[in-house]
């Protein structure tokens, strides 16, 4: 038995018993191939402090909070501070198209409007004031170059002041105060909306019958003796004007409507009124404004009156004419 084994080693040893006799350069090659690689490794950028520091401020506890704060007021029902922080953005953003139809005293004017009717009617008050700006701009500054060569353009290039921004919003502003005080308890609250709407629908009635008719005007009667007379003149009248400040106006009240400030027959109170009103102004200036002992009846103290009688007028429509049949 211990022959057999002997012999059985002897004809196949073990492995471990030969790996003395392997060489050294079979014993390198038996070692793992390592690559190498001849380019130097690219450094990471190091962004970790600054991913630190941003991850830092995203979760600071009073950062996150204020920025809550802001949503939320901004987000928040009609209230002093959310008029004035949302008319603060919104003028922000607006500040190249404030430029270019106010003066810096007219933006602070319309500052002070915007808060106002954001905090009396919210977001579709604002809009509705928006609207009007815009489209009354770009009639003022239609054919502006024309209008001036021929005398009868706005000043500052068209860009209005404080005393238009309060002449054209002064029955606004009188509904908006009424509204936020609570004048009359809740059966007067749509009034005074109704009647801020139609002030402002009678003004841009006003505004774009006179720039559409300086600039397209072919003929120009004085409304209370129908004469011809040149363009400009106060208390002039053209078709191509009063057909636009017709349009102007229920473009406006459509926006009301839209806006849920006014519904249909009120919407069609605004613009029934806006257009007597619009006479009413129109026979106001051809009679006394710039005549001798009426110096004092200057534009912005006529456009008050205009504003102010179709404001009025359509709440007396709403109160009179309709409560019977649509209220």
């Amino acid at each position: 038995m211990a022959f057999s084994n002997l012999l059985v080693s002897s004809l196949h040893p073990s492995p471990l018993s030969l790996l003395p006799t392997l060489s050294r350069q079979q014993h390198v090659r038996t070692q793992p191939f390592l690559f190498s690689n001849p380019m130097p490794p690219i450094p990471k950028p190091r962004t970790h402090k600054m991913h630190t520091v941003v991850t830092r401020a995203l979760s600071s506890p009073d950062q996150v909070g204020g920025f809550s704060k802001v949503i939320s007021l901004i987000q928040s029902s009609p209230t002093w501070k959310s008029a004035l922080l949302n008319n603060l953005l919104i003028f922000i953003v607006g500040s190249p198209l404030l430029v270019s139809g106010l003066s810096l005293s007219g933006i602070a004017s319309a500052f002070l409007l915007g808060t106002l009717t954001w905090r009396a009617f919210g977001p579709p008050g604002f809009l509705l004031v928006a609207a009007y700006f815009v489209i009354g701009t770009a009639a003022t500054k239609l054919k502006l170059a024309q209008k001036e060569a021929q005398g009868v353009a706005e000043k500052r290039k068209g860009r209005r002041g404080p005393g238009s921004v309060i002449g054209s919003s002064a029955a606004g502003c009188v509904c908006a105060y009424l509204s936020i005080f609570g004048i009359g308890g809740e059966a007067f609250t749509q009034l005074w909306q109704l009647g801020f709407v139609a002030s402002f629908c009678t003004k841009l009635s006003d505004t774009v019958s006179s720039e559409i008719g300086k600039a397209y005007g072919k003929t120009t009667y004085l409304v209370t003796t129908f004469k011809v007379v040149p363009r400009g003149t106060e208390g002039a009248v053209s078709a191509e004007g009063t057909f636009a400040g017709l349009l102007a106006s229920i473009l406006l009240a459509i926006v009301g409507y839209l806006m849920g400030q006014i519904d249909a027959p009120e919407a069609a109170i605004c613009i029934v009124a806006s257009q007597i009103a619009n006479f009413g102004e129109s026979v106001l200036g051809a009679s006394f404004q710039d005549k001798e002992g009426y110096h004092w009846l200057n534009n912005d103290g006529v456009n008050v009156i205009n504003i102010s009688v179709g404001s009025v007028l359509a709440v007396l429509m709403k109160q009179i004419l309709l409560q019977n049949w649509l209220v």
